[in-house]
């Protein structure tokens, strides 16, 4: 009897196991469909302007539609660099970006440090209205500035501009990354003699490399893909590549071939940016969500 019921209690957790397998196996699944739901718009839309990039006009005006080119070919890529200054555009972006995104971790990080320190709640939720406020309600007020100082046309109103986009982003995302750093490593530097400033340079700001990280990340991509203070404050020389996308467009008609492809040449350094370094974007936002003690 009691070989039996061993054999039984066996078989029971044998199918206790299977049935907490395939629970398991079927989650994966329904999440696994459920990801493929949310991200298959923008994946069809990325494919069909990647088509479009790679056939010549009289495919991408074809009814019905063609969707795999035959042959592919790189005549559009080569028509948006021969008629429009991309290579100037993508310099002035790649200044912009990396200049504004720069600034505001030189000016957010020690404002995150001292907000987050200081408990600043008010100033924490001030800096998240100006993050969720359209930039078009600054953008009247700096051209007049800028206007009055000569310096519409020029480079230097985009990137001071942009800091309008990248300091909120990387005062908000460090605020986090602060508040989750071990206070004791903090006051054990200054009972040892060190200073605030040093406490923040020796201490905290090595732990939050991660969340710096993702700071610089996301503040490069939204100030790469910004338009609005381009088209209203970039001469035709410091135009910057979101521009140069909309001056592919004429009015006789619409080139979709030119079009999809200076599309991709804007978006393919925030895209291999994002793939390459997606590990460290997870591994900093989780780092950020663990709260020391």
């Amino acid at each position: 009897m009691s070989g039996a019921a061993a054999g039984a209690r066996m078989q029971a957790a044998e199918g206790r196991a299977r049935r907490y397998r395939m629970r398991r196996l079927a989650g994966r699944i329904g999440f696994g469909f459920a990801v493929l739901m949310l991200i298959s718009p923008a994946l069809l839309f990325f494919l069909w302007t990647l088509s479009l990039a790679f056939k010549n006009e009289v495919d991408n005006m074809a009814f019905p539609p063609v969707f795999i080119p035959s042959p592919p070919t790189l005549s559009n890529f080569i028509d948006v660099f021969e008629k429009n200054d991309f290579l100037t555009y993508t310099i002035n972006s790649v200044i912009v970006s990396f200049g504004a995104t720069g600034l505001a971790l030189l000016f957010g990080v020690p404002a995150g440090y001292g907000i987050a320190k200081s408990k600043a709640t008010k100033a924490a939720v001030l800096i998240l209205i100006a993050r969720v406020t359209p930039g078009l309600s600054f953008l009247v007020p700096l051209f007049l500035i800028f206007q009055w100082l000569g310096l519409v046309g020029t480079l230097t109103p985009l990137v001071i501009t942009h800091l309008v986009i990248t300091v909120p982003i990387v005062v908000w995302v460090m605020i986090g990354f602060f508040e989750g750093l071990p206070n004791e490593l903090e006051e054990a530097a200054l009972v040892d003699g060190a200073t605030i400033w040093q406490a923040f340079r020796h201490v905290a700001l090595p732990l939050a490399r991660p969340g710096i990280t993702v700071a610089m990340i996301l503040s490069f991509i939204f100030s790469w893909n910004n338009f609005i203070f381009g088209v209203v404050l970039a001469g035709r020389e410091t135009r910057t590549l979101p521009v140069a996308v909309y001056n592919v467009l004429t009015f006789e008609q619409v080139s979709w071939g030119p079009l999809a492809a200076a599309a991709l040449v804007v978006t393919a350094p925030v895209l291999l940016l994002t793939l390459l370094m997606q590990k460290e974007i997870v591994a900093g936002l989780t780092a950020g969500g663990v709260k020391g003690g």
